[in-house]
């Protein structure tokens, strides 16, 4: 089966598309993604990736604008007979690696932390708490910034999801609204606020993406 996706993103900051191909193969996926940069100057690899997945095993992907690949290892382990999520990541051309692990306390309940080994404190610790399975909080730690962020989100007629956050390290105040549909895919508007600027004019974009059965 092909499958293939259309996302377009509109702003006042940033304007782009970016468009994937997905091959399912069974237990191995193939994946084409190319942005509006391979069309900008004329054809070209500019914002090419090809991918190879296999769902919650690995993904290995090369980027040919940057020439560069990216390997993606997950695992699950069960500790204390809950899951804990794993997964490392390793930029082979960036020479970077993180650790990202995601420990699942029960179904309300969630702890994750990211570690980046390029740096000692390369380190995020997040914890996540949803409510009747309609409202999540999530407050989170960034330990190379010093600083904490704060998010809450809340379902709404369904597949509507209404979300505020907050970001200490740059007071920058966000708020969006996102849409979904299985069939048709989603759509989301966001407005965000610079609160160290003396202007205090909110920035707005819209985001769209299409799905599509080849």
């Amino acid at each position: 089966m092909i499958k293939a996706a259309l996302n377009g993103h509109y702003g006042s900051d940033v304007t782009g598309a970016v468009g994937t191909v997905t091959l399912d193969g069974g237990d191995v996926k193939l994946k084409a993604s190319i942005t509006d940069a391979c069309f900008v100057n004329g054809p070209s690899l500019n914002g090419l990736t090809l991918s190879v997945e296999k769902p919650a095993s690995f993904t290995i992907d090369y980027n040919f604008p940057n020439k560069d690949v990216r390997f993606q290892f997950m695992n699950t382990v069960r500790v204390m007979e809950r899951p804990l999520n794993l997964t490392y990541t390793h930029w082979k051309g960036e020479n970077r690696t993180a650790l990202d692990g995601t420990f699942l306390i029960d179904s309300a309940n969630k702890v994750s932390a990211c570690y980046g080994f390029h740096s000692d404190n390369d380190c995020m610790l997040k914890y996540s708490y949803t409510h009747d399975g309609l409202t999540t909080v999530e407050p989170s730690y960034d330990f190379g910034k010093n600083a904490w962020d704060f998010a809450v989100s809340r379902r709404i007629y369904g597949n509507d999801v209404v979300r505020a956050s907050y970001r200490s390290s740059t007071k920058v105040l966000g708020l969006d609204w996102t849409r979904t549909s299985s069939l048709n895919g989603s759509f989301k508007i966001s407005a965000a606020v610079n609160l160290a600027e003396e202007s205090k004019i909110p920035t707005l974009s819209a985001e769209s993406t299409l799905n599509f059965d080849l």
